[in-house]
């Protein structure tokens, strides 16, 4: 399968590969303290990607609501949405 032009930096992500799954809730239920483990794990791989800020604009252009996505947490990138908005 091919990307699309605007999704060809998802080749590149550094979240691809076997680790992948910590980028997303798990499917039981999670206690706090493995969430916030979980998510600093993936938020340090974020941290070194080199298409970071594509995969960040992505996920909040589609109001992804679930995972880590540009090294922001579902709750983060509600609160970044929030606050674009409310700054018009």
């Amino acid at each position: 399968m091919v990307a699309r032009p605007d999704e060809g930096w998802q080749l590149r992500a550094a979240c691809r590969g076997p680790h992948a799954d910590i980028f997303f809730p798990p499917g039981h239920p999670e206690r706090k303290e493995e969430r916030a483990a979980r998510e600093e794990e993936a938020k340090a791989i974020c941290a070194s990607c080199r298409v970071r800020a594509a995969c960040l604009e992505y996920a909040l252009r589609i109001r992804e609501p679930h995972g880590v996505w540009g090294g922001l947490s579902e709750v983060e990138r509600k609160q970044l949405i929030d606050r674009r908005a409310a700054a018009g």
